[in-house]
C-alpha cells in the first residue's frame, strides 16, 4: 500500500529547516549579539580600509558624481540589489539625482533609461555577476563613468571600472559565512557615506530636505518655526509703560501663560510669565508698573528657524512658550501645544 501522501511529504523533508538544533547551541540572546559584534567588526574594518585605496577611491568617486551633469544610475542583484535600491534611494533624498535600474530589466531594454551624462555604481560583492554584463559593457561603450563595490578588485567587475570601492574581504555573520550579512552591511554604508559626503558637498540644507520630504513624522520635524506660530494678530503683548492690572488682563484673554513687554519702537524687551505673578502676588500687585515685574532679555527664535531647535530650546529652559522674532520685534509666538499639534513634540 502506498504510504498517504502527507507521510511521503514528512519522508522527503530532509533539508537543513527540519533538522535538530545543537545541543550546545547558544542562547538567542548571545546569538544575536554574536551577530551584531560581527556586523560592528566588519564596519570598522571598512572604516579602517579609508585610510588606505578604499578613501582614495571614495573621493574620487564623490568627484565622479559632482561633476556628472546626469544622474546616478545603481544597480545589483540579489542583496547586493536590495542595498542598491535602498542606496538609490537615499542618494535621491538628499541633493542627488538617482535611480534604480534592474540589470536583468537592462538587458531587455531598461538600457535606454541611462544617458552618457549618467554616472553607474554597480554593487557585486563577487564582482562576478553575470547579470550586470550588458550593463558594464554598455558603460564602456558609451564612456559612462562605471563605479563599482565590490570586494574583488581583480574581479571583471573590478577590472571594468573606472572607480573601484574595494571592499575588504568580511566575516559574515551566518555561522557558515555564506549568508549575505556583514558583506550587505558594509556595502549599505558605503552607500550610506556616499550619500553624506555628497550632500555636504552641495550644500544641502534643511529646507531642500523639507521639500523633498513633504509626508510623515520627518517632515514634521522639517518645519519651521514661522509655520507653526501663531502671527501678530494673536501676540499677547503689552507696552513697558503698562501696569500689572492689564498684563492679568492680556494673559488670560490671550490663554498661552505669559505676556511680551514691548518699547516704543515695537522690540521686545521683556516677558511675564504666569510663574511671575505668583512670585509677586500681593495686594500692591495689580498697580505695579510691568517693567519692574518683567524678565528682561527674554528666550526668542528666529522665524526661520526648525521648530524642532525650539522645542529643544524650550525644553532646555523649562518655558512653555517662545515668541518669534525678527530684527528684536516679535512676529509670532509659538506654544508647546502647538508643537504637540504638528507632531513636533
Amino acid at each position: 500500500m502506498n504510504a498517504p501522501a502527507s507521510s511521503a511529504l514528512r519522508d522527503d523533508r530532509h533539508d537543513d529547516r527540519y533538522d535538530a538544533p545543537s545541543p550546545h547551541l547558544a542562547t538567542t540572546r548571545d546569538l544575536g549579539i554574536r551577530s551584531l559584534q560581527l556586523g560592528i567588526a566588519a564596519l570598522q574594518e571598512a572604516s579602517a580600509a579609508f585610510q588606505g585605496r578604499l578613501g582614495v577611491a571614495f573621493e574620487e568617486a564623490v568627484q565622479t558624481i559632482l561633476q556628472s551633469k546626469g544622474r546616478v544610475i545603481v544597480s545589483g542583484i540579489g542583496k547586493s540589489g536590495h542595498v542598491g535600491r535602498k542606496i538609490a534611494a537615499t542618494l535621491a533624498s538628499t541633493g542627488t539625482h538617482a535611480f534604480f535600474v534592474h540589470p536583468t530589466e537592462a538587458s531587455h531594454g531598461d538600457l535606454g533609461m541611462i544617458a552618457r551624462d549618467d554616472v553607474i555604481i554597480a554593487l557585486s560583492w563577487s564582482g562576478e555577476t553575470a547579470e550586470l554584463s550588458d550593463l558594464v559593457g554598455f558603460s564602456r561603450r558609451f564612456s559612462i563613468p562605471l563605479v563599482a563595490i565590490t570586494r574583488n578588485g581583480e574581479s571583471t567587475l573590478g577590472r571594468a571600472a573606472d572607480v573601484l570601492l574595494e571592499l575588504p574581504r568580511v566575516r559574515e555573520s551566518c555561522p557558515h559565512d555564506l549568508a549575505p550579512t556583514s558583506s550587505s552591511l558594509i556595502q549599505l554604508a558605503l552607500g550610506d557615506a556616499l550619500a553624506v559626503a555628497l550632500l555636504e558637498r552641495r550644500g544641502f540644507t534643511s529646507a531642500r530636505f523639507h521639500t523633498l520630504h513633504p509626508g510623515g513624522t520627518l517632515a514634521a520635524r522639517l518645519k519651521t518655526v514661522q509655520q507653526v506660530m501663531h502671527g501678530p494678530q494673536d501676540m499677547p503683548l503689552v507696552h513697558e509703560s503698562a501696569l500689572m492690572s492689564e498684563v492679568l488682563i492680556e494673559i488670560a484673554a490671550r490663554r498661552y501663560g505669559c505676556v511680551g513687554v514691548t518699547d516704543g519702537a515695537g522690540r521686545l524687551v521683556g516677558i511675564v510669565t504666569d510663574g511671575d505673578l505668583r512670585r509677586h502676588m500681593g495686594p500692591a500687585l495689580l498697580d505695579t508698573p510691568v517693567s519692574t515685574i518683567m524678565t528682561r532679555d527674554p528666550v526668542t527664535v528666529e522665524p526661520h528657524k526648525l521648530a524642532q531647535a525650539a522645542l529643544e530650546l524650550m525644553n532646555r529652559r523649562l518655558i512653555t512658550a517662545i515668541f518669534a522674532v525678527t530684527d528684536g520685534r516679535p512676529v509670532g509666538i509659538v506654544h508647546v501645544h502647538d508643537l504637540l499639534r504638528a507632531g513636533i513634540a
